[in-house]
């Protein structure tokens, strides 16, 4: 945040200081929740509260037994495989389709590019309950539902949105001439967009790639309605945890997911940096 200028009026460093205030009230208020997860987890006992042995830092107090549960349990590991094994699929998928999309929606001569685009993000604008309801619907016409497809292209429609726009932003200051340069010399479309076009737009790939990932890791709703027993995620056994038995394994689950979270949302904003740099743009 830059500094004021020494000839700021007192009203202008008073709202200064107010702003920065405000700042960290929201702030706090949107990682207070995160805060009091981790320390829970190591809880040594059998409920999400602070104990007393907590409060005063005693040792006992403090457990791994949690996370022990967490990479012991069948049912959690079952539940974690599921994840890893539906959510790279559907990145893949969502990256494929998405990365297309934008390309497409970005050329000029395109009709009704503006609708096009607004349909195809339009997961991320529809409440999620309402699409996971639409898709149990048309799953179960089609013979999808309860299948690992259905929950695969499910997640992949959720992704998809995330990939355009992150791609659209990168190619906005995509140079055009490089195609037709390219093309000039006799590169085919396809060549030409592996050797031209995906180097300098991966990055934005990249990121989409990763909140598309992070979207289907994460998604507990729509799971619910096309998925199976045999199809549980991560997120559904956290959901059944809760509704079920309040294991505090929950906390060391969420305190693990949360790290990924934040690996990966590091990773976006690198790319995001180096993307800027390819474009010849500084980074604020």
């Amino acid at each position: 945040m830059a500094r004021l200028p020494p000839y700021a009026s007192p009203l202008e460093k008073a709202w200064n200081i107010a702003f920065r205030v405000i700042c960290v009230l929201v702030f706090v208020f949107l990682i207070f929740p995160i805060l009091v997860i981790l320390p829970l987890s190591f809880n040594a006992g059998e409920y999400f509260t602070f104990s007393p042995e907590m409060l005063s830092l005693d040792p006992d107090g403090f457990s791994l037994r949690h996370y022990d549960d967490f990479f012991t349990n069948p049912d959690w590991q079952v539940a974690l495989y599921n994840s890893f094994r539906i959510a790279p699929v559907a990145t893949l998928v969502a990256v494929s389709f998405g990365t297309l999309a934008a390309i497409g929606l970005s050329q000029s001569h395109v009709p009704f590019r503006r609708a096009i685009m607004a349909v195809l993000i339009s997961p991320m604008i529809v409440p999620l309950i309402i699409s996971a309801a639409g898709m149990y619907f048309f799953y179960s016409r089609v013979g999808l539902q309860g299948t690992y497809v259905g929950v695969v292209l499910a997640h992949a429609a959720l992704g998809i949105p995330f990939v355009i726009i992150t791609v659209t932003a990168t190619l906005v200051g995509f140079d055009r001439s490089l195609v037709y340069a390219a093309a000039s010399l006799g590169a085919g479309p396809v060549r030409t967009f592996f050797k031209v076009q995906m180097p300098l737009i991966l990055p934005g790939v990249i990121s989409g790639a990763l909140f598309a990932f992070i979207t289907s890791f994460d998604e507990v709703v729509v799971v619910l309605f096309v998925g199976s027993a045999g199809l549980k995620t991560l997120p559904w056994e956290m959901f059944n945890g809760l509704r079920e038995q309040i294991s505090p394994t929950i906390l060391a689950v969420a305190t693990v997911l949360v790290s990924i979270s934040i690996l990966l949302l590091t990773t976006i904003e690198l790319l995001r940096r180096r993307s800027e740099r390819l474009r010849g743009i500084s980074p604020g």
